[in-house]
């Protein structure tokens, strides 16, 4: 027995076609950033905090 429930066939379809288009994507070749921030990257994680001031975007 399977945790998961059953999908319809367009939902298999789909779930399908985004894998494969993953998995054809190559990853991107990003340059290393000099002098950046360490840790988590603010804007993914909607705020930003500089010397203990943590500013909401």
């Amino acid at each position: 027995m399977t945790d998961q429930p059953t999908l319809p066939p367009a939902a298999l379809r789909a779930l399908a076609e985004a894998e494969a288009r993953r998995t054809a994507t190559p990853p991107l070749a990003l340059p290393t950033e000099l002098g950046g921030r360490v840790g988590p990257e603010p804007v993914r994680f909607g705020d930003w905090e500089k010397k203990g001031i943590a500013v909401d975007f």
